[in-house]
């Protein structure tokens, strides 16, 4: 009986010895969760590389791509009238602004009238030389007299080609009186009214558009303005608005202003009313593309330390990876820096991991 006993007590010890050992092997198996708690199923997926488009957001200033500043261009006088309202469009030589003219409309018909004067004593020597040139063959008159006569001719008429040219000036001078656009153009601002007396000292009265073009003056960085090929299309969105309009850049500044470091890219849009020169706007300019992973939203993380994601390695356990993060795209968001495209990255979930963890990746369906 003793015998059997131990030997039944032996048995018992080593099942207890198998049943232990099998369970501190299927540990691993189910995963490294403390207490033997199974690894979470994370989803992944490997993002590779495709052409996103490479984008340069910035902040600027609307203007008259063409801005046209009209002053007075004659001797000026008192304003008549004002013809336009900012906001309206006129054509090239069209008059903005009538100015007296009442003075040089006296002088001009004084002018016409010594034209008259001029062209009746012209006839009357060309007559006289006539009769002259008649009678120098019989004796009566001799070829001195003749001679006279003939630069009595000349001097008329050339006194009325004088009389003329004066009349010309002083009608190009009463034409100048007017104020007119020197181009077509939309009319910006307004600085003079009827009653005013204005003169080549009162400075700018009108300020027009011309073609009603419209540009963005985009503050950009020393580093964005070299990648920035002229040609590249752009985004304008105006503060106060929803609305977007195409454009594209039409001018890199070639200097860099020492303080901010910083220079100008134009870029030229059409006319709308919701571009207001002086107004301000953001603008989202394609500087052409790159090949990039391209991930959603979810699998993004940040904190202090920046953007970052969570990688799954050979064996199967998660890895922190910081990125840069590019232009977001109706695919998803793309990453310009700290990924090849052939990781496994999860996608959901991120936050509640931690690096080392071991997990149970599923790859995402196509």
């Amino acid at each position: 009986m003793i015998f059997i006993a131990a030997g039944l007590a032996i048995i018992a010890l080593a099942v207890a010895l198998f049943m232990f050992r099998g369970g501190e092997e299927a540990a691993p198996a189910g995963g490294p969760g403390k207490g033997g708690a199974a690894a979470p199923t994370v989803t992944v997926a490997v993002p590779g590389r495709q052409a996103v488009d490479r984008t340069i957001s910035a902040t600027g200033t609307l203007a008259a791509r063409r801005e046209m500043p009209v002053g007075v261009a004659g001797e000026g006088g008192q304003v008549v009238r004002v013809l336009v309202e900012p906001g309206q469009w006129v054509g090239a030589g069209q008059v903005l602004a009538v100015i007296d003219s009442s003075v040089q409309t006296q002088a001009n018909a004084q002018l016409a009238a010594q034209i008259n004067v001029a062209r009746a004593d012209a006839r009357l020597a060309q007559q006289e030389l006539q009769r002259a040139q008649s009678l120098v063959a019989r004796g009566f008159v001799s070829k001195a007299d003749v001679e006279r006569r003939t630069a009595t001719r000349d001097a008329a008429n050339a006194r009325v080609r004088v009389a003329e040219a004066a009349l010309a000036e002083s009608r190009a001078r009463t034409g100048r009186l007017d104020i007119r656009a020197p181009a077509a153009g939309l009319v910006l601002t307004r600085d003079v009214e009827p009653g005013q007396v204005v003169s080549s000292g009162s400075g700018v009265l009108f300020r027009l558009a011309k073609g009603g073009e419209m540009e963005l003056l985009a503050q950009l960085s020393e580093a964005d303005l070299v990648s920035i090929p002229i040609g590249s299309p752009a985004h304008v969105t105006p503060v106060g608005t929803t609305q977007r309009f195409t454009g594209s850049v039409w001018q890199v500044s070639p200097v860099i202003n020492e303080q901010n470091r910083q220079g100008v890219a134009r870029v030229a849009l059409a006319y709308n009313t919701a571009l207001r020169p002086g107004g301000f706007a953001s603008v989202e300019i394609v500087a052409g593309s790159q090949q990039a992973p391209v991930l959603p939203e979810s699998a993004i993380l940040s904190d202090e330390k920046g953007n970052y994601v969570y990688i799954v390695d050979q064996k199967n356990k998660v890895a922190r990876r910081a990125v840069q993060t590019g232009a977001v795209t109706p695919r998803g968001i793309a990453v310009v820096q700290g990924l090849a495209g052939n990781e496994r990255v999860v996608l959901r979930a991120g936050g509640f991991l931690n690096p080392g963890e071991t997990v149970r990746p599923q790859r995402q369906a196509s």
